[in-house]
C-alpha cells in the first residue's frame, strides 16, 4: 500500500501546481510554497476518476485497500474518495506516506475528508506533521499538539515546526 499511496502523493503535489483556486486558497491562508513542498501539499481535482490516469490498474483491489477508491458495493463501480480537496499526506515517522486528508476550498461539507483506517493507517495511533517535526521538537525541547492540519502547517509557517496535530475528534 505504500508505494501507492506514494504514487498518489506525488500525482496530488503534481496537480496543485495546476490549480490556481487551491494556489490561491492557500496564498489566502498564508501559506508559502516552501511550506507546502515541506508538507507535500497537493490537490485532488474534480473528476470522479482523475487517478485513473496515475494508475493503469484503477481496478487494483490495492486502490480500495489504501482508501483512495472507494467501490459501490451493489454494482462494483469505482470513484475517487477524494475529489476537489487540498490535499494533506498523512505521513508516519518514517516519512512514508500512509493516508490522507482532504479540504475543500467552500463551505461545502464534510470540510475535511479522511482516509479511512486501512492496514497501513491506524488514525489513534498517527499525529499529523511528526515526520516534518521530529528535528524541530528535538531543538526546542517540546511539541506543540493542535487540532488539525491546517493548525500544523500555518504554525510552521510562523516558525513553529514543532507542531503536530491529532488525527480525528478527540
Amino acid at each position: 500500500l505504500s508505494e501507492v499511496l506514494a504514487r498518489a502523493a506525488q500525482a496530488f503535489c503534481a496537480q496543485l501546481r495546476e490549480a490556481p483556486r487551491a494556489i490561491a486558497y492557500l496564498k489566502g491562508r498564508g501559506v508559502s510554497g516552501a511550506i507546502a513542498k515541506r508538507y507535500a501539499l497537493g490537490w485532488a481535482g474534480s473528476g470522479w476518476h482523475g487517478l485513473a490516469s496515475v494508475f493503469a490498474e484503477y481496478d487494483s483491489p490495492l486502490l480500495v485497500q489504501s482508501g483512495l477508491v472507494i467501490e459501490n458495493e451493489e454494482d462494483g463501480r469505482r470513484y475517487d474518495r477524494f475529489r476537489e480537496r487540498v490535499m494533506f499526506p498523512i505521513r508516519n515517522v518514517k516519512g512514508e506516506c500512509i493516508a490522507f486528508g482532504g479540504r475543500v476550498l467552500t463551505d461545502e461539507k464534510p470540510k475535511y475528508l479522511n482516509s479511512p483506517e486501512t492496514p497501513v493507517f491506524h488514525k489513534g495511533r498517527e499525529l499529523y506533521g511528526l515526520f516534518e517535526a521530529r528535528q524541530a521538537i528535538r531543538e526546542a525541547g517540546y511539541v506543540l499538539v493542535t487540532e488539525g492540519y491546517m493548525d500544523v502547517v500555518a504554525l510552521a509557517q510562523r516558525g513553529f515546526g514543532n507542531a503536530v496535530a491529532t488525527l480525528g475528534t478527540a
